[in-house]
């Protein structure tokens, strides 16, 4: 039986115990919040035995192999190091911390102590993306030339995940000073990883990240609204690759909708997480003269939380690990000194 604590009793945080509950012999015997309420009443919801609202004490009290950190991003570093110290496993939400030393400094801990390490970049559950890093993997496309993606979410501009305004769960994405890296932290580091795992790393990148207060407000309750909430990238892949990648809260009309799209010297790949996790678009061979696409079942793929397991179970950390994480981590810090500097910036 692997033994799981679940930190931060959220959104995500509900997420992570219902995805806990499918895998066999595995369970949730601990989650921790700061807000008593909360804790005990996400502890009585999955029929968890214990709740706390201090992490020492759960690691200190509760029998556990792992750990799953489900809490703000600028608390990601601090709880992760501290689990880690314990020699527990840790399976820590997107971002991995909100600078790149801090992510270094988790992957670094993780390799030291030896314990299983992953991010939770969770588009890797789709067999689409994976199947697609397989494809491009094999060189049967050739060489990568052109990718296009985007992440578009429109909680700012309408109310189909609930109105942003009410709710503490959206309005600490859009403030700072609550740890929140805007939405470039939030799904651009998806998007990100989205489109570097097939292609491989980035050489430049370029950004434009901007926050619409004159639209939503500068302050709402104790929530100063900053934090970015659109942001358009251009990267250069180390392999010589060009990308544009965009994502923003206010695409009317998009509930959350993830594509991206490869062009390579003998054909190209789409995928659209709207229309599917499980299946890809390809044009290649005879339909590359005829500009024709076929649709590609890729199966099933392992979720994330089925792979963290499997590696407590054997031992052999997956993907994506802590220094995945830093390396994305780099790509995003590179991003807001662009915005910073208005310069490209060398990987």
């Amino acid at each position: 039986m692997v033994r799981i604590a679940i930190i931060g009793t959220g959104g995500m945080g509900n997420a992570h115990a219902q995805e806990y509950q499918k895998i066999k012999n595995c369970k949730v015997v601990a989650v921790c919040d700061v807000a008593a309420g909360r804790a005990a009443a996400f502890a009585e919801k999955y029929k968890v035995k214990q709740h706390y609202t201090n992490f020492a004490d759960l690691l200190d009290g509760a029998e556990i192999d792992a750990v799953s950190i489900v809490t703000p991003d600028s608390t990601h570093a601090q709880l992760s190091l501290q689990a880690m110290a314990a020699g527990k496993h840790v399976l820590c939400e997107k971002p991995l911390a909100t600078n790149y030393p801090d992510a270094l400094k988790m992957a670094r801990a993780a390799a030291r102590k030896g314990v299983i390490n992953m991010i939770n970049f969770s588009y890797r559950n789709s067999s689409a993306i994976q199947k697609a890093a397989a494809i491009i993997a094999s060189g049967d496309l050739g060489q990568v030339v052109h990718v296009h993606g985007s992440y578009l979410q429109s909680w700012l501009s309408s109310k189909v995940w609930g109105d942003w305004k009410t709710t503490p769960a959206w309005l600490w994405r859009l403030s700072s000073a609550h740890g929140s890296r805007g939405v470039l932290g939030d799904v651009g580091v998806h998007l990100l990883d989205f489109a570097t795992f097939p292609v491989g790393p980035a050489r430049t990148i370029e950004a434009k990240l901007r926050t619409f207060s004159s639209i939503k407000g500068k302050q709402l309750g104790g929530y100063t609204l900053d934090a970015n909430d659109s942001a358009v990238i251009s990267l250069e892949f180390a392999g010589g690759a060009l990308a544009s990648l965009h994502t923003s809260r206010w695409a009317t009309g998009q509930a959350n909708s993830v594509s991206l799209v490869l062009h390579a010297e003998h054909g190209a790949i789409r995928i659209d997480l709207d229309k599917s996790y499980t299946r890809l678009e390809i044009c290649r061979g005879k339909d590359v003269d005829t500009c024709s696409w076929k649709t590609l079942d890729c199966g099933r793929t392992p979720s994330i939380y089925e792979r963290f397991v499997r590696s407590i179970r054997t031992g052999v950390n997956d993907q994506p690990d802590f220094a995945r994480g830093a390396e994305i981590q780099k790509l995003l810090d590179a991003c807001f000194t662009s915005e910073e500097t208005g310069k490209s910036v060398r990987i």
